[in-house]
């Protein structure tokens, strides 16, 4: 069974869609007791950086989504959602992120059109599975006005205005800042990939 965390974020009707749609059985999880029962989790993430954090400290779920990652269960973070597993976030630069890859989420500048939205191509690192049988350079759906550095989990880069990570792949911890929920055929293929791991 796949949980999904449900603190509120926008996009959750759209993940369970998406779900639904390739035949994944899922449930939304509330409570630590809910999240140690799942085989696969999926943080979905639309908004703000720092109520996103600060509605998983108060459903006391931040702790449990360490320990869940660290014993291994395969962990999807989408747009925000990844963003979480970085130090932090210039967003809400007194909140801590999970602090499980380096480095600080920054807000694009300069004379670039903020918030980044609208399809943008991917460059994959050779084997990644999470985006198996995509092809070279896929397009993909992206908003948001905040990115990822680059760091050795980055599995695949896009470039507006500079280079960052549009995937994180390492072990079982899995992040994407596209939303594949809204990619069409692309996104669905992301997301039964995460689903057949």
């Amino acid at each position: 069974m796949i949980g999904i965390i449900d603190y509120g974020a926008g996009n959750l009707r759209s993940v369970q869609n998406t779900l639904a749609e390739i035949g994944a059985a899922y449930q939304l999880v509330h409570t630590p007791g809910q999240l140690r029962h799942a085989s696969k989790v999926v943080l979905p993430g639309v908004g703000h950086f720092g109520q996103m954090m600060r509605a998983l400290e108060m459903m006391e779920m931040r702790d449990p989504i360490k320990r869940c990652i660290g014993q291994g269960v395969p962990f999807l973070g989408i747009c925000l959602g990844m963003q979480a597993f970085f130090e932090r976030s210039e967003e809400a630069p007194e909140l801590e992120g999970f602090n499980l890859l380096p480095g600080v989420v920054k807000r694009f500048n300069g004379n670039l059109r903020v918030p980044h939205m609208g399809w943008n191509e991917i460059v994959p690192r050779p084997g990644t599975s999470l985006l198996n049988n995509l092809g070279p350079r896929p397009y993909l759906y992206f908003a948001h006005s905040y990115y990822g550095p680059l760091c050795p989990a980055t599995a695949a880069t896009c470039e507006y205005g500079h280079l960052y990570t549009a995937v994180v792949e390492a072990a079982n911890l899995f992040g994407v800042q596209f939303h594949p929920e809204k990619s069409g055929a692309l996104g669905l293929r992301i997301v039964k990939n995460f689903v057949d791991l």
